[in-house]
């Protein structure tokens, strides 16, 4: 078996998207440790200073705002990140919303915004990249998904959607990009302890600190495996219960997850939500 592609410091740079907070933000320090460069982006360029200003090690951070929604913004950011910069060997595509979403009040706005966050922002980068990385013949690009997209959770509509979309998306694109020498990677992470998370009245199986999440994602990427999931006792649960009818999974989910929220609490927490804050979790 040919090995896939991995990058490393002398490679080039990593681009993180979505790394003002949580998960991106905590890779981002993890991999400055490990002696990379590391190109981060979000709408918060304060957020970003200041990350660039607490890293430490022999890697570096490199500060350029960028906004996923908009296509013509990531073609121009990222040839500004390769001819101010370095070529990218890694981008890690983590930008992403959790908007929580119950059945009984429903909202146009929680949909077009996880789609246009977490499915199109993905895709917006996802272009650029894979021409600037097929015309170098290398590349690893890794997606943020989360195991929400394994299956339906409780407030989970939109955001889970989202996560499915980029699993099939991922393993469907994997096909072509092995042939042309970019490795693609699936980051499916269970519960983590970031401000972004969807929360609710239920409890979070699981829960993993953004710094463990950061110390795992780091070394799945320079693993071979397609998808990087963790903690695996809860991600391998969760991947089980899809071989349940669905009378069985509607039962234990909600054994296991014993939801309870008042409408009018459900409702301030999607409403007073920042418009696209970066986030990780289930």
């Amino acid at each position: 078996m040919t090995t896939a592609f991995t990058a490393r410091p002398e490679h080039g740079l990593v681009w993180i998207t979505g790394a003002s907070s949580g998960i991106g933000r905590a890779v981002a320090l993890r991999l400055v440790e490990e002696g990379y460069a590391v190109v981060v982006t979000a709408r918060n360029h304060d957020k970003l200073v200041a990350l660039q200003h607490e890293a430490t090690g022999p890697g570096k951070i490199i500060v350029l705002d960028g906004d996923v929604t908009h296509p013509g913004d990531m073609d121009r950011l990222l040839t500004a990140i390769e001819y101010d910069h370095g070529q990218v060997a890694l981008a890690i595509l983590n930008a992403g919303v959790a908007i929580p979403v119950r059945g009984d009040d429903l909202k146009h706005e929680a949909f077009d915004e996880s789609l246009a966050v977490n499915l199109q922002g993905v895709v917006n980068c996802l272009v650029p990249l894979v021409e600037h990385m097929k015309a170098k013949g290398q590349g690893q690009i890794a997606i943020v998904s989360s195991v929400a997209g394994y299956g339906g959770l409780p407030m989970g509509a939109a955001y889970g959607a989202t996560k499915a979309a980029l699993i099939n998306m991922a393993e469907s694109l994997k096909f072509d990009l092995d042939r042309i020498g970019i490795r693609l990677q699936l980051i499916c992470p269970g519960f983590v302890d970031t401000h972004g998370a969807v929360k609710g009245d239920f409890p979070r199986p699981a829960l993993v600190s953004v710094e463990t999440a950061a110390e795992r994602i780091s070394r799945g990427l320079k693993s071979q495996r397609f998808e990087i999931s963790f903690p695996k006792r809860f991600t391998y649960l969760v991947k089980l219960l899809q071989f349940l009818p669905y009378g069985a999974y509607f039962a234990l989910v909600k054994w296991l997850v014993p939801w309870r929220a008042p409408k009018s609490t459900a409702r301030k927490r999607t409403e007073a939500r920042p418009k696209g804050q970066p986030h990780q979790a289930v």
